[in-house]
């Protein structure tokens, strides 16, 4: 039996199966596109999306916008970018990325959940790591301790070196982390303006900025210097006395030995006893006996004074 079929009908299936078909081909517009709302791209777009405040959104679960710069001339930049937000592959990284697509390198990254603030631009221009009100070039925030790390990784062929810059309630430090963490410098908090101060003719000022000499030490009354032998449990100490004299003297000891005065004296300490021998003839003392006693020949000898030297 031979089947009819309405030309009007027919004439409706094609429209329809045509419109399906430019549905699914690319749209080219030759001119502005203005969109008065929203707009959402992407694969899991829905009809009837709720767009909050977001003006353009993607979404689905490959998340690229590329930059191809199709410059021909050797004059102008060609380098095309993409941002990508999350790594495509199962277990990968959550993060937003700025990847240089030309030489496959990402030179700038954020990753999911990164503390609030971890990198903050101020109208002035000032940078914050960990604050959003840096008040200087840069200023870095945190709990603990707050560092820098200067990290040289051996990639240019130089030995690799690190050192941390840091600070706490305790001190400002630098660490030397490649050899066991050491600690080279440091400050204490409180510490007095001009601690230590090098002039650009590398005189160094302790308590002074216009040192007169390579090494200049300013304090308001006595002024000592410190030399310890850890090993030997050895301490002497040379400097201004209180009574302005120039003093050396050994520590946890008798006391001072020698004093300078300004008019150019010199004072020993009396001893109870000969000092023990250890440099040979030569060697001095004021035995508290009145006798100013030198080592001659092996023996102690009275040079002056009505005592004895022994």
């Amino acid at each position: 039996m031979k089947k009819v079929v309405n030309k009007s009908l027919a004439a409706g299936l094609a429209v329809l199966g045509l419109s399906a078909v430019a549905a699914q081909a690319d749209q080219v517009f030759l001119d502005d596109v203005i969109v008065d709302g929203s707009l959402c791209v992407g694969q899991d777009c829905v009809n009837g999306e709720s767009f909050g405040f977001d003006t353009i959104r993607l979404k689905e679960n490959n998340l690229r916008i590329n930059f191809t710069d199709t410059s021909n001339s050797a004059s102008f930049p060609t380098t095309d970018w993409t941002i990508q937000v999350n790594d495509s592959a199962n277990g990968g990284n959550n993060k937003f990325a700025v990847q240089d697509i030309d030489s496959g390198l990402t030179p700038f990254q954020i990753r999911g959940g990164a503390p609030a603030n971890s990198l903050f631009v101020a109208s002035s221009g000032n940078v914050g790591f960990g604050t959003n009100s840096p008040v200087a070039d840069l200023h870095v925030k945190s709990g603990n301790t707050p560092t820098l790390r200067l990290e040289q990784d051996g990639s240019s062929g130089f030995a690799a070196q690190t050192f941390d810059v840091a600070s706490n309630e305790t001190n400002f430090f630098i660490r030397d982390v490649s050899n066991g963490s050491t600690l080279p410098f440091r400050i204490e908090p409180g510490a007095s303006t001009n601690a230590l101060y090098i002039e650009d003719t590398d005189d160094v000022g302790f308590g002074t900025s216009a040192p007169e000499a390579p090494i200049h030490i300013l304090r308001s009354g006595a002024v000592n210097i410190r030399f310890h032998d850890s090993a030997a449990g050895v301490k002497w100490e040379s400097g201004i006395a209180s009574n302005d004299t120039f003093k050396i003297s050994a520590v946890d000891t008798s006391g001072v030995q020698f004093r300078f005065t300004r008019e150019g004296g010199m004072v020993l300490q009396p001893q109870d006893a000969a000092p023990v021998v250890s440099l040979g003839n030569g060697m001095i003392y004021y035995d508290d006996s009145g006798a100013l006693c030198a080592r001659v020949s092996g023996a102690w000898v009275a040079l002056a004074g009505a005592g004895d030297c022994l």
